[in-house]
């Protein structure tokens, strides 16, 4: 079994049936697990439909009144796993990812690519060469979705072949 299917079965038994409307999603990389849960919707008021006011604050209330029953968790997940914990939710169209890690990346780039963070930092698009760096890679999540599954995909796969293979 993969370490994210450990983690992913460990806090599937760890955590209350009751907090999420179906099994969170859960994330995991080199540094931090982020487990993401879907509450339910808040339910309309009158004729009106629930609002992202309305959702924010469903959110919100979550985050208050499961912050030590989370923390626990957390404490408990990083001893086993030895990462970090975060936790996120999603309520509707609403989506609130609680305190995670902004972990550092170094980097070592040529004048082409360097003039590129420095364009966007003087155009404003970002603050710093770090920034647009992030800024660069959100875009290519976004834009690249399907080409990175792919790539995750493959990686599943040799993954899978190594454990196969003579010891």
């Amino acid at each position: 079994m993969s370490d994210d299917a450990d983690i992913a079965a460990w806090l599937s038994g760890r955590l209350p049936q009751d907090w999420f409307e179906a099994a969170p999603a859960v994330s995991v990389d080199r540094e931090e697990i982020v487990v993401t849960g879907r509450l339910p919707r808040p339910e309309p008021t009158g004729a009106a439909a629930p609002d992202r006011r309305a959702e924010a604050g469903r959110a919100a209330r979550f985050r208050e009144e499961t912050r030590p029953a989370r923390m626990r968790i957390a404490d408990e997940a990083e001893a086993l796993f030895g990462r970090k914990l975060a936790w996120g939710v999603t309520c509707g169209e609403t989506e609130e990812l609680f305190t995670n890690l902004a972990t550092p990346v170094m980097t070592r780039l040529r004048q082409p690519q360097r003039q590129v963070l420095d364009t966007l930092v003087d155009a404003g698009v970002a603050r710093t060469r770090s920034e647009a760096l992030a800024w660069c890679v959100r875009l290519v999540g976004q834009h690249q979705q399907e080409w990175i599954g792919q790539l995750r995909e493959a990686l599943v796969a040799v993954e899978r072949a190594r454990a196969a293979g003579p010891l």
